[in-house]
């Protein structure tokens, strides 16, 4: 696992997914989170831990 995806397995982000509209998800290094290409919608990463959970998503500015 390397520091510039957050500690995260490069294997786990060919499959994981957003659990809004199952859009890719790519790293946003500055926010620590992972950021929907499709929606948006934001998710933390905590730990080396993507939080893939809808009520702790940021959501995407004007929605």
């Amino acid at each position: 696992m390397t520091g510039d995806l957050l500690g995260l397995d490069p294997a786990l982000l060919e499959i994981i997914v957003c659990p809004n509209c199952h859009g890719k998800l790519r790293v946003e290094l500055a926010a620590r989170e992972l950021v929907c290409v499709s929606c948006g919608f934001g998710y933390p990463v905590r730990d080396g831990i993507p939080v893939l959970l809808l009520d702790e998503a940021r959501k995407p500015e004007g929605d």
